[in-house]
């Protein structure tokens, strides 16, 4: 058990008012060195190039995350409801604060390129030689193990999973609300204190009352909305573009053992995929950033060059494609080869079927139960059966193809 604090905590916060920390094991995960490092990862990547307010990072969405979940679970307790293990507490508490931890530079945008995620990053922290393990074991031996079972989702009992990671769980409920805020867009609002209120835990699962369905309309079209309006935003994938052609040069770079003018060992032991934790933790945006304003001093032109546009905001341009034209296509690669520019850097063909976000779906999605709704009779009934509304948008793909490519091409089609 955790032993509560002398004095209770409490951080000012744009989104929740207040972050209550009552919990000594709280206090310390949020001072070690792994949990602090998260005031240097950006929440949304390189959607400041589209959104200028948006320079929140995940350590304040990781506050937000463990703030839902305690007002969740307060709720639960003060109902004293049958249905909620009253001994996950801790846990999920713990697992709240910690499941974003393993993030790396502009959160998800180079994963791809290295074929990492930051879920097992995440895990790989929580059971490593590290600050945050050790407060962890101060609970018990096991206890490390314990949180990482929730992150990975293979923990029991499987409500104290969904509190984290369902269709309708703190981490989405707070970065909708944060970063809508922080993107300066109505898109991502909803009744956060009306959710929170028909919450119940029933048959391990976290369930709605039907009294409360119109809230959860809300929460599901505010969702849709900032699918569409903010983390598909054509400007933010093109940065995104950008940043990731930028390492996937720089590896091709030292696969063949370029001889960079710059390089930093975490930097380095990254492009050769040889990283330990300790490298890991090292790598945060202001490391990268630095890196890029030297490589635009390097002799390699196509490194130098898309540093350059990163930095600098020169993104690449989009076309809509109505359909995938072969023949446009292959023009537009001659052109680029014409001028200079290897396709496979200045080009790309963009799809929003790789988000980490997505819009809301029916049914068993992965590891990710839908949304249920208890009816006055005990029945549960999957919501979009009882909704126009969430039927009408559930799984609705509007998405379009884009074809990205430097600007000065535009002048010349």
């Amino acid at each position: 058990m955790s032993k509560p604090m002398p004095e209770e905590k409490v951080f000012k916060d744009p989104v929740h008012k207040y972050i209550y920390v009552m919990d000594s094991i709280i206090w310390e995960l949020i001072n070690t060195k792994e949990f602090q490092r998260l005031r240097r990862i950006r929440q949304l990547g390189t959607s400041f190039y589209t959104f200028h307010g948006a320079e929140h990072s995940r350590f304040s969405h990781s506050l937000g995350v463990y703030e839902i979940t305690r007002k969740i679970i307060s709720q639960f307790e003060r109902r004293q409801d049958p249905d909620w293990p009253k001994d996950q507490r801790l846990i999920c508490l713990c697992a709240a604060l910690l499941h974003d931890v393993g993030h790396g530079p502009f959160s998800h945008s180079i994963e791809p390129v290295f074929h990492v995620h930051h879920e097992e990053w995440t895990c790989r922290i929580i059971l490593g030689d590290t600050e945050i393990n050790r407060v962890l074991r101060q609970v018990s031996a096991d206890f490390p193990g314990k949180v990482a079972a929730i992150i990975e989702k293979k923990y029991q009992p499987e409500i104290a999973v969904s509190l984290i990671s369902s269709q309708m769980d703190a981490d989405r409920m707070d970065y909708l609300l944060r970063d809508a805020y922080f993107t300066g867009v109505n898109y991502g609002t909803f009744d956060l204190e009306r959710i929170l209120r028909v919450m119940r835990p029933y048959q391990n699962k976290i369930i709605i009352k039907e009294s409360g369905m119109h809230a959860v309309e809300d929460y599901l079209m505010a969702r849709y909305q900032m699918y569409w309006q903010v983390y598909f935003h054509p400007v933010t994938r093109s940065s995104e573009i950008v940043l990731r052609k930028i390492f996937r040069r720089a590896k091709q770079l030292h696969q063949e053992a370029y001889a960079f003018r710059f390089m930093l060992p975490p930097l380095e032991r990254l492009l050769a995929q040889t990283l330990t934790i300790d490298d890991y933790l090292e790598l945060d945006e202001s490391l990268v950033q630095l890196a890029f304003m030297q490589w635009t001093k390097e002799e390699d032109p196509i490194l130098r060059d898309l540093c350059e546009r990163f930095l600098h905001r020169r993104l690449f341009k989009y076309s809509i494609l109505e359909q995938i034209d072969h023949e446009e296509i292959a023009r537009m690669e001659q052109k680029l080869r014409e001028r200079g520019l290897d396709p496979d850097y200045y080009m790309e063909i963009d799809f929003p079927a790789d988000l980490p976000y997505d819009v809301y779906r029916p049914g068993q999605i992965g590891d990710k139960p839908p949304i249920l709704i208890l009816n006055e009779r005990g029945q549960l009934i999957e919501i979009s059966r009882k909704s126009d509304i969430i039927r009408s948008i559930s799984g609705v793909q509007l998405g379009t193809h884009h074809l990205y490519y430097p600007e000065e091409l535009l002048y010349n089609r």
